[in-house]
């Protein structure tokens, strides 16, 4: 018999991504967007106004030229990011040993859902749940959106399993490593940069005036991976990206600084999102090519996006580890 066999499994191990449409389609981008966007934690806006802005506006605006990006990047397995974190999932279940956990993948938007995965569990009997948001560096808009989930269920739960949250791993060894080796094995095979950019997505800059530590845990890896690579002062710069509306935004923003560069001498410039455990729109449309074009057409020579972690054998390691770390006295 299998040690499988003897054990039930009591753990569950719960990797949780932002979330993406079921389909590259204006009608399923539109109900992604829907539940997104009315998150209290990703806008802060007073419910009234925004409820007229985000249904009056943008989901009658955005979601067919946003179906048409994420058409660009749609794999025949799906949406690139769902396909990397399920993937993902499974590398860093085949890297625990301990017959009693079993790891799973969810999304706090879209599916597979987070609240319909704790629901599972909850009917499957797992006594304890490690929830391990895919958001290197805490900020309430992500991280704090995934503890809200897990909340809501406690609410209506009558039977409530032991559960562990990790917050952050932004300034985690493991990781930082692993991120700088994927920029060395890149660096090897791409053609030379000047600047290398750490591309962080970015927040409202009132949410971070209002205590969110997300600005200084992207500086905190920005600095351990600068550090691994032994990279001289002024040869890299941290930036953020994907800003909507109006309000400031944490900065510098990245486009801005594209378009800048090539006018300092910059000709070549290498980009990473260590903030994004996979790759998704975000990286792969906005980052790898929108940005890209804009540096290019400013002047620049050369350009080269560093992939995300996706599945890598680093990344689940790095993550296995962080797991047996949490359940420990499990």
């Amino acid at each position: 018999m299998t040690a499988q066999g003897r054990y039930k499994p009591d753990i569950a191990v719960v990797l949780v991504n932002l979330g993406t449409p079921d389909a590259p389609t204006a009608p399923a981008v539109r109900r992604y967007l829907r539940e997104f966007l009315w998150d209290r934690r990703v806008v802060e806006v007073p419910r009234l106004i925004w409820w007229l802005v985000l249904n009056g506006i943008i989901l009658l605006r955005r979601p067919r030229p946003v179906a048409r990006l994420y058409a660009a990047i749609w794999t025949p397995q799906g949406s690139p990011l769902r396909v990397y974190t399920e993937s993902l999932a499974q590398a860093v279940a085949r890297e625990i040993t301990d017959p009693r956990v079993r790891v799973f993948a969810a999304m706090t938007y879209g599916r597979p859902s987070l609240a319909a995965l704790l629901t599972q569990l909850q009917d499957e009997q797992y006594k304890r749940v490690l929830v391990l948001p895919l958001y290197p560096q805490y900020s309430a808009t992500t991280s704090g959106a995934v503890i809200d989930v897990v909340a809501r269920h406690l609410l209506t739960s009558r039977r409530v399993p032991d559960i562990r949250i990790v917050s952050d791993y932004c300034e985690r060894p493991e990781y930082l490593d692993a991120v700088a080796a994927s920029i060395r094995e890149q660096a090897a095979t791409a053609a030379n940069a000047d600047r290398l950019l750490f591309s962080f997505h970015g927040i409202p800059q009132s949410y971070a005036d209002r205590g969110d530590p997300y600005p200084g845990c992207c500086e905190a890896t920005a600095r351990g991976i600068a550090q691994r690579l032994a990279l001289a002062d002024g040869s890299w710069e941290i930036v953020f990206q994907s800003r909507f509306g109006r309000q400031p935004w944490l900065q510098p923003y990245l486009d801005q600084r594209l378009a800048a560069l090539p006018g300092e001498g910059v000709e070549g410039v290498r980009v990473v999102c260590p903030g994004f455990a996979t790759d998704c729109l975000e990286t792969l449309e906005e980052v790898a090519v929108e940005n890209r074009d804009a540096f290019m057409e400013a002047g620049g020579k050369r350009y080269a996006y560093v992939p995300a972690l996706n599945d890598s054998p680093a990344h689940a390691r790095m993550l296995a580890n962080l797991v047996g770390e949490h359940i420990a006295g499990w």
